[in-house]
């Protein structure tokens, strides 16, 4: 009898993905149900018993085929392109024999001029990690906490946005904030505190965890940390932090001197604010339990970048600017993430000066749907008009750039005319022979996207307890994935 989603004629093109899919996910659901009853026992079993089967091998190997560095190689420079490679891929992820490679070291470059270091394993050990990271996961999801959003299945960082606005909106909500910030935390994580606690393979994780880097051809061991750029990294750096919401709540009790402490913790990744109702509660008690409980995980709070701030004031979480006017709570674009958006944009605009103008509004508009969609659960409507008016100068920069001998009249009759009782819209004719090589370029026509335009939404937050490998949620999650999780938000502010 053939493995689920086995291909008859060997060929990459001819598995059954959905049969590879409801095989995984069905051991998954049992890894899951064996965590809740706590039978450790059983969980290791199932772990084995999935990552040795075909189908998840099927999985592991098509994530890291088909995701956005399916191109980017490891330090062997090696890319499985073809069916062949692929299909051999998938025979020869075995732990038997298994050595992973240095990563290879590349840095990518951050805000303030500083450069973030990424390791990019081989396109094998991805695979590897991608393999054991579906039993991981079942695991994981059920220990997380509650309020923890970051690199899980089925949350989003508007997941956390609306949790802080739960936490804080409310007329007795707590009025002081804790911005925490992990100083290094992908590269401090403790190795015996990682090998002693993850639920998964020791042995492969202590071989992942050891395998160094390589920078300018020299070999550089690794003692501490899991390497950002891995696949299992971040659930993995998510475990080593999961305990925090309880570690928060227990060092204060409900009431202190007759009054509610109000403590609150909402996470995203190594990204979290606690909340308490006031400043002695957190410089006393709370931040004490938090220093403990990264301590023991190798891991220390930023003094720099850690502080208390009163939510009158305002604070900056996951790009968006928190702040209480009174008895209403505010969430905005951070200013800082639309500069640093529209600097984007000016230094695209500036680099293509001759660029075809329908191909530069088809990339304006892919940056500013990505930007404004994101965005479009907050208060933004005055920030869109914004992006939109200083998007208008930098184009008029643009053009006048491009035609320096003509006159404004003729500039605005070529790119700005009217356009469905518009005026001023940026657009631009797309060739007949384009229309007919992309269907979605059907429009004689092509328009620039404004920010304004886009109706503003609340997110619908999902529920805590809600698990993706519990089958009672089934139905819950595929309502999610049907319908808009938003509703119209009223504020135009």
């Amino acid at each position: 009898m053939k493995p689920a989603g086995a291909p008859s004629d060997l060929s990459w093109s001819s598995v059954d993905w959905r049969a590879v899919e409801k095989e995984v996910w069905r051991l998954q659901v049992r890894i899951a149900k064996a965590v809740r009853k706590e039978r450790w026992g059983k969980v290791r079993s199932l772990q084995r018993l999935l990552t040795r089967s075909r189908a998840a091998r099927l999985w592991a190997v098509r994530r890291v085929t088909t995701n956005k560095g399916k191109r980017t190689p490891g330090v062997d420079g090696v890319v499985w392109r073809t069916s062949r490679e692929k299909l051999a891929a998938v025979e020869s992820l075995t732990r038997k024999g298994y050595r992973p490679q240095p990563l290879r070291r590349v840095y990518i470059p951050k805000r303030h001029g500083k450069r973030r270091p990424l390791s990019i394993p081989t396109m094998r050990d991805r695979a590897m990690q991608a393999l054991y990271l579906l039993a991981l996961n079942p695991v994981a999801e059920i220990q997380a906490d509650p309020n923890s959003y970051g690199f899980r299945l089925r949350r989003s960082v508007a997941d956390a946005w609306g949790q802080c606005y739960i936490a804080l909106a409310k007329r007795h909500a707590p009025e002081w904030i804790f911005e925490a910030d992990i100083e290094s935390c992908f590269d401090r994580i403790s190795h015996p505190w990682l090998l002693e606690n993850v639920p998964m393979d020791r042995e492969v994780l202590r071989k992942w965890l050891e395998a160094g880097y390589l920078e300018d051809a020299t070999f550089h061991p690794t003692l501490a940390g899991t390497p950002q750029g891995g696949v299992v990294s971040p659930v993995i750096a998510n475990l080593a932090l999961d305990g925090l919401e309880e570690a928060a709540r227990s060092a204060v009790p409900d009431r202190v001197e007759g009054i509610r402490s109000k403590v609150h913790v909402v996470r995203y990744a190594d990204d979290f604010i606690v909340t308490a109702a006031s400043r002695k509660l957190l410089v006393e008690q709370v931040i004490p339990a938090v220093e403990a409980f990264l301590a023991e995980r190798g891991l220390r709070l930023s003094p720099e970048k850690s502080k208390i701030t009163h939510v009158g004031r305002g604070f900056e979480f996951l790009g968006a600017h928190v702040r209480k006017y009174g008895r209403k709570l505010m969430m905005k674009p951070a200013q800082g993430s639309l500069r640093g958006f529209l600097a984007g944009l000016r230094s695209f605009l500036k680099k293509h000066p001759g660029m075809v103008t329908w191909k530069l509004i088809q990339e304006l508009n892919r940056r500013i749907r990505g930007w404004v969609e994101f965005y479009r659960c907050l208060v933004s409507s005055r920030v869109f008009r914004k992006l939109d008016q200083e998007l208008f100068r930098s184009l008029w920069r643009w053009v006048r750039m491009r035609h320096p001998s003509k006159r404004s009249r003729w500039l605005k009759g070529r790119y700005f005319p009217r356009v469905d009782r518009r005026d001023w819209t940026f657009c631009a004719k797309v060739p007949s022979r384009q229309r007919e090589l992309f269907p979605e370029l059907a429009r004689q026509r092509l328009t620039l996207l404004r920010a304004s335009s886009v109706t503003i939404r609340r997110h619908v937050k999902v529920r805590a307890e809600s698990n993706p490998f519990d089958p009672s949620y089934h139905d819950y999650f595929a309502r999610r994935r049907r319908t808009p999780r938003s509703v119209v938000l009223g504020a135009t502010a």
